[in-house]
């Protein structure tokens, strides 16, 4: 999911009281390693290099395995901020599986990564050239390891054409008020696609990389207010991004200057947007923190009930019926902007794990510009059956959840909602193959008509 890809004027009020391994086939499931001594719940042992499948994780017992957590986890585990572990909470852990990246992704990969030119520019930041698809660096390695990671999680592999037809973001308050909104997604990757029957960069719009528009369908007066948001082939170019007001029936342009405003009533920035992170690569230096196993809830399988029914509440936290745990391989890594770029930018910098098979983020840690930790951020993505490619864990379909705890504020959000469809690549409707109307700007005007 990408949450709420909007700057909108208001929200429903519903107030609740409360409360690359390419040679692993499909389904892989990681071996257990039988000199793991980690202990069932409630023993005092400490876990080895994994966590056995069968284990679960409580208040009780979680410090034996906090070494699979990361920094933000264990805080909420500690009772450190206003958001905190509920007591019951329960995390119960399963075999890693590891689902194949797509061929036509590796076959890329294979072909073109032995090209690609990292370029240093002037400021400190850096570019690529001669990308064509797959992943950038396979095996990234030093100079700039954090940047190739990095770089890997902006061109995880997508399917060319991903339609939410129903999600939801709800934001909740520190005093148990929730507001929700409902909208519908078009995602098209029109560059670098390793899709079979598709172009790998459409001849029409060679020059954008990625776009997403997001139209509002609840609450009622806000409906067919929408954004598109227009990522470009050329690194170095600003992201566009346009609104419709239905007041106006017209378009018009959102200020770049507005990056690191939230939206209306939620916690996520325009900088936050694309599955956890949506800056400018050419302005960012990374650091590279470490290589991490790491608890994240991969495949998960959301609660079919309206939020806040089956979430742990008052944090939000997932119970077990969302499905097993694994413990995944990451690459921590630090993203701050460059000197030249950081003057009034929101955040001192991201920490983010990257999962190390298929590159989307698990976890993140927002600090703010005095480096104190503000938000932190859990990303718990889908596997979605994509035609030709199998089942994948980075087609945007995930829950979000991010609470900061500076302002004792939280907001959730997961595509798609509860029971409502969710497409990637021919299952869509043709309507969605559409170009001029959903990656456009002028497309925005044949809204409401």
């Amino acid at each position: 999911m990408r949450l709420m890809r909007t700057i909108l004027p208001a929200l429903v009020s519903c107030t609740f009281l409360f409360s690359p391994r390419p040679g692993l086939s499909q389904g892989t499931v990681l071996p257990k390693d039988n000199s793991t001594t980690a202990a069932p719940e409630g023993d005092s042992a400490k876990p080895a290099d994994t966590i056995p499948p069968g284990t679960a994780l409580t208040m009780q017992n979680w410090r034996n395995y906090r070494q699979f957590m990361p920094d933000g986890m264990i805080a909420l585990f500690e009772g450190s901020y206003f958001w905190k572990m509920p007591a019951d909470v329960r995390i119960e852990v399963g075999p890693t599986v590891i689902h194949p990246l797509p061929k036509n992704y590796v076959e890329a990969t294979e072909k073109y990564s032995s090209q690609l030119k990292l370029v240093e520019l002037p400021g400190g930041g850096l570019t690529l050239e001669g990308y064509q698809g797959g992943i950038p660096f396979p095996n990234p390695s030093e100079p700039h390891k954090g940047w190739k990671v990095l770089a890997n999680h902006w061109y995880r592999y997508m399917p060319h054409l991903l339609v939410d037809s129903y999600g939801y973001g709800c934001s909740i308050s520190g005093g148990g008020n929730i507001n929700c909104q409902i909208y519908q997604a078009v995602k098209h990757q029109l560059s670098y696609s390793t899709d079979a029957g598709v172009p790998a960069n459409n001849s029409a719009h060679g020059e954008k990389y990625f776009t997403e528009w997001y139209m509002t369908l609840e609450p009622e007066q806000d409906k067919y207010t929408t954004v598109l948001t227009i990522d470009y082939a050329d690194l170095a170019r600003p992201e566009d991004m346009y609104i419709f007001l239905p007041s106006l029936r017209r378009y018009q342009p959102l200020s770049t200057k507005a990056r690191c405003s939230p939206s209306q009533g939620m916690d996520f920035t325009p900088e936050d947007f694309h599955n956890g992170f949506d800056s400018n690569m050419t302005e960012v230096q990374v650091d590279y923190l470490s290589h991490k196993k790491i608890l994240a809830l991969v495949d998960a399988s959301p609660p079919q009930g309206a939020f806040p029914e089956g979430y742990d509440m008052p944090l939000g936290w997932p119970t077990p019926s969302w499905g097993k745990w694994q413990v995944r391989d990451s690459d921590v890594i630090s993203v701050q902007k460059i000197p030249a770029k950081a003057a009034g930018y929101c955040y001192g910098r991201r920490v983010m794990y990257v999962d190390s098979h298929f590159y989307g983020a698990l976890w993140e840690e927002l600090y703010d510009p005095q480096m104190r930790l503000w938000k932190i951020e859990a990303i718990f993505p889908a596997a979605v059956d994509v035609p030709g490619a199998g089942p994948v864990n980075t087609a945007a379909s995930d829950v979000e959840e991010l609470w900061d705890i500076r302002n004792n504020h939280a907001s959730i959000g997961a595509e798609p909602s509860p029971g409502r469809p969710f497409y990637a690549n021919e299952q869509a409707p043709k309507e969605f193959s559409d170009l001029p109307r959903y990656t456009t700007p002028s497309g925005l005007n044949m809204i409401m008509r």
